[in-house]
This record gives structure tokens, sequence and C-alpha cells, in this order.
């Protein structure tokens, strides 16, 4: 072990909900400046660490995650260095990262090597979202001025939206994250062949522990308890928003959240006189993107997230089955069981998936979720020394994949990068696609609740094999409702935007 070995040495987290006594309407800046005051009095204290802080980077709120996002109560200008500014550092470099849940372990992996090789000393990352307060305030009609002009150095790395889905998908209806994600789940469910509800039956027994570990969590926005049947019973407060999705199976973005990480090198925790009881090393690391969700050979699958997470455990020495804490990302069920099913995890093993309680439960903190896990591992490692800890980031849809792995155990330093696992995911071959098709069987499918009247996304292959995208309205949706869908046999025809609207569905005998 090097003096310039990487170290986490802090982590913090600030939350607070719209029915709490103590309720104050923070601000996204001021839930991340919490959440850093905590990491840097979780290290050391506040006086003693933000005066060697040389680099800052924040994680996007939702609400500025787009060129044309609009922040409704107006915005930092420079989002990394107004946190600094409030816990007193000045450092030398900010960055705000690019859009995607994977962007807290990305830093965490970047900056380890950075840190690694004398190029930065101590590294601050940080994130917030207050969705639950600015939807709670504008339903009040009252309003806030957040806007702060802050000016300074900040790298802006874009936001990383670029290939994240295309027209085909796009065009016929499918453009947030919970349609792409339930045209997974439905391929999932016709690999397994089980039905709606025995297939609801199962994200529900996977997703029921995840509300038991939000239920001790005291930053959690939902702490109520569910087993299977109540996840996945359709009712009017657990509604059907797009199949195979009930209300409690996908992300809750009503959150007011922060989180934030500190990290250093070994000699600068010695120097500052950081107590080794703080320290978490990572093991392992990988960072991949996948191809876009119509390039992809299997709709079910997430490849490049296999190979971020086995390169990971590579880089650590270990297995899966040397892991004893995970925190997969949990968006939407198919995230965590393609990962686990992947790793061979067994449905039935005893080890938590997650350390917060996962997005449904603990909160969608925007682009920053897993910055809580990250934070939650650290303090779950250190009371359980010698353990190691999975942390799996998802960004996108199934799209980007950042992978660490955790210990208090100390470790020489490897170095690693993902340009190789990179370049093979790009030479993965890609479906063909039809032109103008005529028909074919359905592969996937999602129906959207979430309009006045129902609307229905397909993927199909045609006989000859071409994968085409279709859309279906009206009578065609409600037979999608009333049979299945997987496996059917469809007609289409192009509308005059040269869309594939499906014309005639005969399910399969």
């Amino acid at each position: 072990m090097t003096d310039l070995t990487p170290i986490i040495v802090g982590v913090g987290e600030a939350s607070e909900r719209i029915d709490a006594p103590d309720y104050k309407a923070l601000s996204p800046v001021e839930l991340a400046a919490a959440a850093a005051r905590a990491a840097l009095d979780d290290a050391l204290s506040v006086a003693a660490i933000a005066p060697h802080l040389d680099l800052v980077a924040g994680i996007p709120q939702f609400e500025i995650s787009g060129e044309h996002a609009v922040a409704p109560f107006g915005r930092a200008d420079n989002f990394p260095r107004a946190v600094a500014n409030r816990i007193g550092a000045d450092p030398a470099r900010a960055i705000l990262e690019p859009v995607g849940g994977q962007g807290p372990q990305h830093l965490v992996n970047e900056f380890a090597q950075a840190i690694a090789k004398g190029e930065t000393g101590m590294a601050l990352f940080f994130g917030s979202e207050a969705i639950s307060t600015v939807r709670h305030l504008m339903s009040q009609g009252e309003k806030r001025d957040w806007s702060e002009t802050v000016g300074g150095q900040m790298e802006f790395r874009g936001y990383g939206l670029e290939g994240l889905v295309t027209m085909e998908l796009a065009g016929h209806g499918a453009r947030t994250p919970i349609q792409l994600y339930a045209l997974f789940e439905n391929a999932r469910r016709a690999k397994t062949g089980l039905s709606r509800e025995a297939y609801a039956l199962e994200m529900g027994k996977l997703f029921a522990p995840f509300t038991e570990v939000a239920h001790t969590n005291p930053h959690a926005m939902s702490q109520e308890v569910f087993d299977a049947e109540g996840l996945a019973t359709v009712t009017p407060k657990n509604r059907i928003v797009a199949d195979p999705f009930p209300r409690r199976m996908v992300a809750r973005d009503q959150a007011n959240q922060g989180a934030a990480v500190l990290m250093t090198s070994v000699a600068k925790a010695r120097e500052l006189g950081i107590p080794e009881s703080r320290w978490v090393y990572l093991h392992g690391g990988a960072d991949v993107a996948e191809r876009t969700p119509i390039e992809r050979q299997d709709l079910a699958a997430y490849p490049a997230a296999a190979l971020a997470s086995r390169a990971a455990l590579e880089r650590a020495g270990l297995t899966a089955a040397d892991i004893d804490i995970f925190d997969l990302y949990s968006c939407f069920p198919i995230a965590v069981t393609n990962v686990r099913d992947d790793l061979g995890i067994a449905a039935n093993d005893p080890r938590p998936l997650t350390v917060t309680g996962g997005l449904p439960f603990f909160g969608g903190a925007g682009n920053n979720y897993s910055m809580h896990a990250i934070a939650s591992m650290i303090r779950a490692l250190r009371a359980k020394p010698g353990a190691y800890g999975f942390v799996g980031a998802n960004g996108g849809f199934l799209s980007k994949y950042s992978v660490g792995v955790y210990s208090t155990k100390a470790a020489p330093w490897k170095p690693f990068e993902s340009k190789g696992l990179q370049a093979d995911i790009n030479a993965w071959p890609k479906p063909a696609m039809a032109d103008k098709p005529a028909g074919g069987q359905v592969v996937t499918y999602t129906i959207d609740y979430g309009r006045e009247t129902p609307h229905g996304v397909l993927v199909c292959n045609t006989a000859a094999g071409e994968r085409f995208v279709a859309m279906a309205d009206g009578d065609i949706v409600q037979q999608m409702i009333s049979a299945e869908p997987l496996g059917a046999t469809v007609a289409v025809s192009q509308d005059e935007r040269g869309r594939n609207v499906v014309t005639a569905l005969t399910p399969r005998a």
C-alpha cells in the first residue's frame, strides 16, 4: 500500500419530508451542502477538511439535466461552487458531471485513479434533488427564488444524453424510462414463460425485502413495509402505470435528498489525522456504456453491465460469492434481476441487494441515487470490518453502468481502465431492422396507462428475423389488455409519418 493509495474517508446524507415538523423546504444547493458538511464531519470536521479540497464535482439535478430543462424556482449558475461556498471551500477545480445514475460511482472510479497518480489530493462529490419540495410548493401556489450567480471555473461535461434512445422507439411512443424499462421487463417475462400475474408476483418478491431496508433508513422517503402481494396487486393506490409495472414497482422521484462522498490518499489522510476507522478502499471498478436499446440483440439482457461487474470483481480478485453486501441499482425490477442473474446470485440468496431500500422506496434521488448507495455501503462496511461490498450504478435505459467493489480491508492499489471492455461492447453485432414491414411476431411490448387512453408500443420480428417497432391504440390496445401480447402475430401498415401501426393482432395459440 503506497502513500497515494486512494481511500474514501467521509460520507454524508441529508433529507427532509414535506410532512415533517422540521421541514424547511431546502433548495437542491442547500440539501447538497448539508450532505457535504456531514461528509466532512464524518471524516474529521468541516473546518479541518474544507481548506484542503482541491476538487469538487456535482451531479446534476433532473431540472438541469437537459438543454431545455426548466428549473421552476431558478438555479445556481455553478452548482458545484455554490455548494463549495457554503462549506467554506475554494477548490481549484469544479466539475458538473453528465446526466445518468452511474455518475456517482463513475466519479469515484475516475478520481481514485487521479488520486493514485498524484493528480488530485482531496475530492468531494455530491448531488441532490428537491423534486418533492418543488411539486409541493407549486401545488400550494408558493414560489421560491433559488437562482444564484456564483461564477468561477466549472468544467461542464455535457448532458450525456446522446444515443440513449433512437427515433425507432421514440417515434412510436417509447421515450421515457418507464416505457423503455417496461419493454425490457416484458422481454424478460417472455423468456421466463410466466403469466402476467405470476411475473408480477416475482417482481414483488424481489422488492419486498427492499421495503424492509427502507423501513429502517432515516433518509428513506417511504418507510412502509409491503409483502410481495402488496407490491404486485393492482389497486387504486397501486395503479398500473405501464404494463407490467404497478406504481410501487418504479423509482420514486418525489424525493428531497442529498448525499456526498469524500476521497483522498492514504498520505493526505494521515497528514490531516483522519482515523483509519474511517478509511474504506476501492478494490475494483469498471465503467461501460451499452448500445442504444434498439441496437441490442436481446432486449431482456444487459450484457454491458455483466461485463463491467465481472471485470470489477476480477480486478478485486473476488467472485460474486465473496461479496457480503450489494447495492444493485433498482429503478425498476429488471435493473436488479439482470445483474443479479448475471452474477449467479439465486433469487433466494439471503445477502441484501440494497443498502438503502432502493429507488422505489428509499427514493429515486435523480441522477444522485448511487451517491446514497455508496454512503450507506461505506457505513455498512465500517460496521463489518473486512467484508466486501458491491455497488452497481445504472444510468439511462440500461445504458451506462459503473461498478465499485469496496472494503475496509487494505489492499495495494491496482489501476484499471475500461477501454477494452468498451471496445468489446462496440463490436457486438446489431440486429437487422425491417424497412416497411407488413407484420411479424411480438418480442416485447408495453401498454402506457399514463395518457387519457392507453397506448401500446411493440417490438416485433419479421419472419426473416428483422426487427421493427410498432404502435397500437384503440381496439388493438384493448386486445393487448385482455389477451397475452407476447408471441402474438401482428399485421402493420405505415401511417403518413412512416410509423408502423398495428392493424391486427392474433394471440399465440
